[in-house]
């Protein structure tokens, strides 16, 4: 049995999902958790005997303009190394978390190895700041073993920062029992979708990147041919200009905007193909989420897409701004039943068989064992 220290961030978005639910699969397999962070983790809903939360608290002192979040969760993570004896940190992002570790490490008393997961933004935002660009080589290169859920991350890491440490590629997995495919009967008709219309969705936390005006524009071709409604889930800075553009195009009946939502699994069982158009993407976490509720994908060909989405057999990838091609392959999928079920279910199979999440957390837990077993990083 291991002690293992988890920090993320705790709020909606893929790296604390994929956070939280590792460390609830961990707990499950037998291992002591401990959760490091300023709130609890919006997935960490149910009681687990295994499983603590440290929260880390935030003072406000004068002397300072903005409260030092930074050396708040540091002081806290070498608390609770040496309080709870932990044998693994593992941290979500370099920045600040990986940062905030390392230091930790140097304050406790106890020795503790330290694991870094990439997930992205850390590397394609802050990497290319220069400002950050040296800490962030850093925190990867002290930590005792860093992972990276794309091989397009790792290779764009190696490529920004010039790092030579050996990454790993651990992709992201779901909870299968909760995204299954599910019969809602009735959730179309609470929405105002009529039974013989077909169903798109896209989910993100809309942002510039992941151009949100490009699904609208796709659906718009789309209804033209197909009966058809466009679900927008999620919230974000770009989510009131994108209610002005489908105000402009005359769409408001037939695209609904439904913000932050929990029920992500029962709206992709109503969903008959997803869209995520992005302009850059390490993963795409939610395509293995539609995917694993047998929901096919169009998507764009950049970043870790390629690795989760296979053309033509699970789903389609697109050029990024070709609006005309993802609304083709769009009427395909929602006119042709045959070619909709046979993508659904090898996208089903897919996700099951690449991104289980038992062979998933088995990765993990041979990364700790491995840094468990080798001397403290020079």
């Amino acid at each position: 049995m291991m002690k293992i220290g988890i920090t993320c961030y705790p709020t909606v978005g893929g790296s604390g999902v994929i956070a939280t639910e590792l460390g609830k699969l961990l707990a499950e397999a037998g291992h002591e958790i401990h959760f490091i962070s300023s709130s609890i983790p919006f997935r960490l809903d149910n009681f687990h005997p295994r499983i603590f939360y440290h929260e880390v608290e935030i003072n406000h002192y004068p002397v300072f303009q903005y409260p030092p979040y930074d050396l708040a969760l540091t002081s806290k993570m070498a608390e609770i190394i040496d309080q709870e004896q932990l044998d693994i940190l593992h941290v979500h992002y370099a920045m600040p978390h990986a940062i905030c570790a390392i230091l930790a490490r140097e304050i406790a008393s106890h020795n503790v190895k330290i694991v870094t997961t990439l997930h992205g933004t850390d590397i394609t935002v802050l990497g290319i700041d220069t400002t950050f660009k040296k800490m962030i080589k850093y925190a990867i290169e002290q930590s005792d073993a860093t992972t990276a859920v794309s091989k397009s991350l790792v290779n764009q890491t190696k490529e920004m920062l010039q790092v030579n440490k050996e990454i790993e590629v651990i992709y992201n997995f779901v909870n299968e029992s909760e995204y299954v495919k599910a019969n809602q009967p009735l959730l179309k008709q609470q929405y105002g979708i009529a039974q013989d219309e077909k169903v798109m969705i896209h989910i993100s936390n809309f942002r510039k990147v992941k151009r949100v005006q490009d699904v609208i524009y796709t659906f718009q071709r789309v209804r033209d041919s197909v009966k058809s409604k466009l679900l927008l889930v999620g919230d974000g800075p770009e989510y009131s200009s994108m209610q002005k553009l489908v105000h402009e195009l005359h769409l408001v009946d037939d695209v609904i905007f439904l913000g932050k939502q929990n029920n992500i699994s029962k709206l992709l069982s109503i969903s008959d193909v997803l869209l995520l158009l992005s302009e850059k993407e390490s993963f795409g976490l939610v395509l293995l989420e539609a995917n694993s509720c047998e929901v096919p994908c169009i998507a764009t060909n950049v970043g870790g897409i390629p690795e989760v989405i296979k053309h033509g057999e699970t789903g389609y990838l697109v050029d990024l701004g070709d609006i005309n091609q993802s609304a083709l392959y769009c009427i395909d999928i929602l006119t042709d039943e045959t070619e909709r079920i046979r993508l659904s279910k090898n996208a089903r199979t897919h996700a099951r068989k690449t991104f289980h999440s038992n062979a998933i957390v088995k990765q993990y837990l041979t990364v700790y064992d491995k840094v468990l077993s080798e001397g403290i990083t020079e």
